[in-house]
Formats: structure tokens, sequence, C-alpha cells
């Protein structure tokens, strides 16, 4: 269970690789209306501490928690949402401007379901939902719009299957029904067409 009163601190039990400091973070996601098609996805993104630009949210993995659970933890310090961490999205190195040491950062999506009124970090970010147009011109780390991209490519593709399955479903269905139809003409002495194979 997380804790809710304050974040982590400190840097003891962090995960580092080949010298490299593992972090791990989410893109919170959810549709407007409902609809879960790629033009109502909204993504959550965070301010700096000092507020000056935003990103999505992400920390430390320490050595006590799986990745799932630290992006979980770092999402609901500090953004305030809870929600079903995904399947990963990819693994990215890149240089801490505020440490100039090389980070191995992981991303997942998250699918909100629960917004906080109160979380550690409440009184030093901001958060705000954006269009993935909006979040990929704001956002401040080139890594994380790459997570992004990659996201919206899979949210894509699963579309696509689905749009296909239905497809497939109805053009099935007809088949079946067609099937149906000319079977019983064949019972009463008419023509039995043959349908084209799918």
């Amino acid at each position: 269970m997380l804790s809710l009163e304050a974040s982590r601190t400190g840097r003891q039990f962090q995960r580092y690789d080949e010298g490299c400091r593992q972090v791990v973070g989410c893109i919170p996601y959810r549709y407007k209306k409902g609809n879960q098609y790629i033009e109502d996805l909204e993504v959550l993104l965070i301010s700096s501490q000092k507020g000056q630009s935003f990103f999505f949210p992400k920390g430390g993995w320490e050595i006590d928690e799986s990745m799932e659970e630290a992006a979980s933890r770092e999402t609901q310090e500090e953004a305030g949402v809870i929600g079903f961490v995904e399947c990963q999205l990819g693994k990215w190195r890149f240089q801490s401007k505020s440490q100039n040491t090389i980070h191995e950062g992981y991303m997942f999506p998250m699918r909100v379901t629960k917004e906080l009124d109160s979380w550690p970090e409440k009184n030093v970010r901001q958060r705000i939902w954006m269009s993935v147009d909006e979040a990929r011109e704001v956002c401040a780390h080139p890594w994380m719009k790459k997570a992004l991209d990659e996201f919206v490519r899979r949210l894509v593709l699963q579309q696509q299957k689905e749009e296909e399955n239905q497809t497939s479903c109805a053009i099935q269905f007809f088949r079946t029904e067609e099937q149906r139809i000319v079977g019983i003409g064949a019972q009463n002495g008419e023509e039995e067409v043959g349908l084209l194979p799918c």
C-alpha cells in the first residue's frame, strides 16, 4: 500500500546499472467522454518544482520495489493519481541536467482510475491534462516525448486491430447468415451458390 503522507527521499536504496541511475515513470492517461479513440486521449503532465517546465511523473527505482511499483509510487507522489500500470514502453538513456550524470529511464502507461485531492507534492507541483499534441509540444524531456510517441503508436495499432476484428466479425456474421439462407434454398430444390473464402 502506498503512503499518501510524504514522498520518499534519499538515494541509499536507488538502483544503478553500470553507473547509471535507474528511474521509472508513467504516462498517466484517460479518455474524454469515455470514448477510447486517439482523438479523445488526454495525458497528465506535471510541472517541475520551480514551475518552469512540464513533463511526466518519474523518479528513482528503489531496491525494495518492482519497476511497476516504483512507477506507480512516483506517479502518486508527484501527480496525485492512481491507476493501472500497463506494459513497459521502453528504456532510454539520457543525461540529467541537474546532476550531469547518465540515467536510464523506463516508462509505462497508466490508465488513471482516481485523482487524489491531496498528495505528497501537491504544494510544489501543478498537474494538467493535455491532448497528445499539446503534451508533445510542452514536454521538456526528449526521451519522454519518444515514450509518448511509442504509447500512441501502440494505441493506434490496438485500435486498428479492434476495427479489423469488428469488420471480420461483421463479415463472418453476414456470411454465416447467407450460408443459412442458401442452405434453406438448397433444401427446397434451388441451386446452392458457393461463397468466396475469407
